[in-house]
């Protein structure tokens, strides 16, 4: 965060309205995903139909699509649909004692959190949302007020990965993202018969779900923030910016377990 001072008297001045987004309910959660399948590419695929053994070494978030659906039988809360798209980086060893290659297959995963997002059906008219219309004067968008689900998280722990085949029909994927595709550039690979070859990971997935509704709040104003901290323009040589950069000791002795603020429960 940036150095800020205040320009003035940090007394109470005034109370003003604002419009943000208010956080009427969240959680946090870390689930285990056990078993997820693998989908390839063609040209992958048939490195996979030789395999004889398989190696996760990475994993990432590549999308997330998220779908806020209010419960009809429990007014103020909401089902908020998230499905996650993980782009998992493997070792395929198709001989053993052979080098591996390297590649990648993208496995999804869905899950469903309820939350409280609170009431509110008007509709709301925006100058910044309209649109020019010719001859006529700028008409403004309606917007919903409707609460917006807000996922973080971070990349998941790549735990392990094992061949397999393919059991059922189910296991089948039916849409893919145009980002993951065009991520992976080239189409995959999403309907398989039962008994094909396939790679089945398990992750570690570490989440914070929110819900967030634009609200008018009456805060208190003490005086405007300056930013205290001046803009480095340096012009140094990269060798005098590297004699700069603080000597990274933990790399060379990592903390032990009662020093990391680690929570080993």
């Amino acid at each position: 965060m940036a150095d800020n001072k205040f320009s003035g008297s940090t007394s109470f001045k005034e109370a003003v309205c604002i419009d943000a987004g208010r956080v009427y309910d969240s959680c946090c959660d870390r689930d285990c995903l056990e078993d997820l399948r693998c989908f390839f590419t063609a040209e992958t695929q048939s490195i996979i139909d030789t395999a004889v053994s398989v190696k996760l070494t990475k994993s990432k978030v590549l999308n997330v699509l998220i779908d806020v659906e209010p419960i009809s039988f429990n007014k103020g809360f909401y089902s908020c649909d998230l499905t996650f798209y993980f782009l998992n980086d493997l070792e395929v060893y198709t001989a053993p004692n052979s080098c591996p290659t390297p590649v990648s297959g993208v496995s999804f995963f869905s899950k469903k959190v309820i939350l409280y997002g609170s009431d509110g059906n008007v509709q709301v008219f925006s100058s910044n949302h309209g649109r020019n219309i010719p001859g006529c004067d700028k008409t403004a968008i309606a917007n919903s007020n409707s609460p917006k689900c807000i996922l973080q998280c971070v990349d998941p722990v790549a735990l392990t990965a094992r061949l397999g085949t393919v059991t059922d029909n189910y296991q089948n994927i039916f849409y893919i993202p145009q980002a993951v595709t065009d991520y992976i550039g080239a189409p995959l690979v999403t309907t398989t018969a039962i008994g094909t070859s396939t790679v089945y990971v398990t992750l570690g997935l570490f989440t914070i779900v929110q819900l967030i509704r634009d609200v008018q709040m009456l805060i208190p104003v003490y005086d405007f923030c300056v930013p205290e901290k001046q803009c480095d323009d340096t012009t140094d040589q990269p060798c005098d910016v590297f004699r700069k950069i603080k000597f990274p000791t933990d790399d060379f002795f990592p903390p032990k377990a009662e020093n990391c603020g680690c929570n080993n429960e």
